[in-house]
């Protein structure tokens, strides 16, 4: 028995509490299930980022709306950081979700779904919706979101859709991306306004964790699906593993083996020039450019070196048309390219107004 069941199975009593659960809720609760499953799902972030915002400007105190601003702000990050570890996670562990553990003894409510179980993102989201607002609201307020995550997680179990373990799950990550965001945004607050011309190695630092990202999800990428293999997230979204042995939009994949070489001297000398210009007193928004731009020239290098191809897994399509396969080394470029455009606009503006750039 390894380690996955164990925290899957809890000995027999995650399954026996989801079948406490499921099958012991009346049907006449179904539609209260459905609600919650509807209130707690990720779509309703904007909505939450509206309300927030909203709070921000209409309250009369200017000690409250800065403490409002702030939790905006750390909802923010924090569920950015919640949808990629929770992503990360269920890629990795693909636990089963009840349907495809029990079959028909599991009453479901909505699309039967089988894997991708733990953690639960609504689970996840309620738990963020808690950390972010309780220290805003009093007694009740804070009554009122416990009951919320509770419920939320009730009707993931009610409708079929997790087990207890994936609910829990939920709630650890989602407290725990808001207390980490919470950690996060004081650091970047005192680094960031000298960021402008301070040491090389806050844009160094930008770049290894560009970097590490993208090995990391190759990683699970390698490890949990086949070659070839191609799984539907979404109507419009599916993640695949293939190997790209060329350049953007394939170029050079079929050259006969000597791009490898090519690639890799040219990324490397990329990225030589780019840590040399990062040495210059730049602008934040520049930095942050060439920064992202060589954490992910350095990814896609290092895929050369160690397995003689790009490891691409972000598959979008439309009506049958798909974008070429891309990868998150990519994404940081593209991120880094659009980061030099704005530097070079905002430049540009500068100029015909008369001002230095500091």
């Amino acid at each position: 028995m390894n380690w996955k069941f164990t925290l899957y199975d809890w000995y027999g009593l995650n399954v026996a509490l989801f079948q406490a659960i499921n099958t012991g809720t009346p049907a006449t609760l179904g539609p209260l299930a459905w609600f919650f499953s509807l209130v707690g799902n990720y779509w309703t972030a904007p909505l939450m980022l509206l309300g927030l915002w909203w709070w921000s400007k209409s309250a009369t105190n200017i000690g409250r709306a800065d403490v409002v601003r702030h939790r905006l702000i750390i909802f923010g990050v924090a569920f950015l950081l919640a949808l990629l570890i929770a992503t990360i996670l269920k890629l990795w562990l693909d636990f089963p979700r009840p349907p495809a553990v029990l079959g028909e003894l599991v009453r479901v409510i909505g699309e039967r779904e089988q894997h991708y179980s733990l953690p639960s993102g609504h689970a996840t989201y309620s738990a963020l919706i808690i950390g972010v607002l309780w220290p805003l609201v009093g007694r009740s307020g804070r009554i009122g979101l416990v009951l919320y995550a509770v419920l939320v997680g009730w009707s993931r179990i009610a409708t079929g859709m997790h087990f207890p373990a994936d609910v829990l799950a939920g709630w650890c990550l989602g407290l725990g991306s808001t207390v980490l965001a919470g950690r996060l945004i004081p650091l970047v607050a005192r680094v960031w306004p000298t960021a402008r011309h301070t040491s090389t190695s806050v844009w160094y630092a930008m770049a290894v964790c560009a970097f590490i990202a993208d090995q990391f999800a190759k990683l699970v990428i390698v490890r949990t699906y086949a070659y070839g293999e191609q799984v539907e997230v979404t109507p419009f979204f599916n993640i695949v593993h293939v190997l790209n042995p060329g350049a953007a939009f394939s170029f050079l994949a079929g050259a006969g083996g000597w791009q490898r070489y090519f690639f890799i001297a040219l990324g490397l000398a990329v990225s030589a020039l780019l840590v040399r210009t990062l040495k210059q007193r730049l602008p934040r928004i520049e930095a942050l450019g060439y920064s992202l731009i060589l954490g992910g020239a350095l990814a896609n290098v290092a895929d050369r070196i160690l397995r003689g191809s790009v490891v691409d897994f972000l598959d979008f399509h439309w009506h049958g048309a798909h974008w070429p396969a891309f990868n998150l080394a990519d994404v940081t470029i593209s991120a880094g390219t659009v980061c030099l455009i704005i530097a070079g606009m905002y430049q540009i503006r500068l100029s015909k107004t008369g001002v230095k750039s500091g």
